[in-house]
């Protein structure tokens, strides 16, 4: 007893943490849990006054590519989520059946389907960017993309986009 805090204490008690002004989120997956998740994440960004932005990086590009981003599917192989041996969930089948299931929970839930949602994204003032060099590795014109991406970037000019207090950057 009678002993004071010391002085990094006492400072570190009164410096209120900086509030989260923005949400740099980086999509590398386009699993339709890894999309799904992100997507929540930036719309409830915007749904509380913070700025939000997704990268969409090697395979996420998937999430934003025409012709792909309806179809997206659930990974059932390397997933610990889906508690199914990994032998099962290479199985024929087994991801079809386990991307069948979850679209519907996602559709009982009423959860808006990825074109309708980066539509919500968009309108609500979200940025989405494509990764220059994954669209060179993978052949992609920005034509091939969500007609309402605001542009396409090198990681450099993403970063650049990160500067300022209150940024923060996830990895999805």
């Amino acid at each position: 007893m009678g002993q004071g805090l010391a002085k990094d204490e006492t400072d570190a008690q009164l410096t209120e943490p900086a509030a989260v002004k923005k949400m740099l989120l980086i999509l590398s997956k386009a699993t339709l849990d890894n999309v799904y998740a992100c997507f929540i994440l930036a719309n409830g960004a915007r749904m509380e006054g913070i700025e939000a932005e997704i990268f969409f990086t090697f395979f996420g590009l998937e999430a934003i590519t025409k012709t792909k981003m309806e179809k997206l599917h659930i990974a059932t192989v390397g997933n610990p989520a889906m508690h199914i041996p990994t032998m099962l969930g290479g199985l024929p089948g087994m991801e079809s059946f386990a991307t069948k299931m979850m679209k519907a929970e996602i559709e009982k839930l009423d959860i808006p389907t990825v074109s309708e949602f980066l539509d919500i994204l968009t309108a609500s003032g979200a940025k989405l960017w494509a990764c220059k060099l994954a669209m060179e590795m993978f052949h992609l014109e920005q034509k091939d993309l969500f007609d309402e991406i605001d542009g396409v970037l090198t990681v450099g000019g993403f970063y650049e986009r990160a500067i300022g207090e209150g940024t923060h950057l996830l990895f999805i």
